[in-house]
């Protein structure tokens, strides 16, 4: 019986979204192509108010390729370090056989 009422619903689902929606909020949520309204193209204006809290200096560019910059060399160092670890344990492993079958 429930098997019978879930093919219902998915066959009504499908009906329901196979209908042509006449409201233009439905279009806007499917992201086709609709041409702004007055409201949105002056929404879409630059505001003069903000203009002092926008940056046009290219500091925050410098900022962020700083940050970049320093994250590569920090996983660099740790790749380094765990290199380096490794090796000086196989090191210690070598010596420790040399010394066990010297002995």
């Amino acid at each position: 019986m429930a098997f019978l009422l879930n093919k219902a619903t998915a066959f009504s689902r499908s009906q329901s979204h196979s209908q042509k929606p006449e409201d233009p909020f439905v279009l806007s949520r499917r992201r086709l192509h609709i041409k702004p309204g007055v409201r949105e193209k002056a929404l879409l204006e630059e505001d003069p108010a903000l203009k002092r809290f926008k940056s046009y200096k290219k500091s925050v560019w410098r900022v962020k390729r700083m940050g970049d910059v320093l994250t590569i060399v920090v996983v660099a160092g740790c790749c380094y370090e765990i290199y380096v670890k490794a090796v000086m344990r196989e090191e210690a492993r070598k010596q420790a056989r040399a010394t066990s079958e010297g002995a």
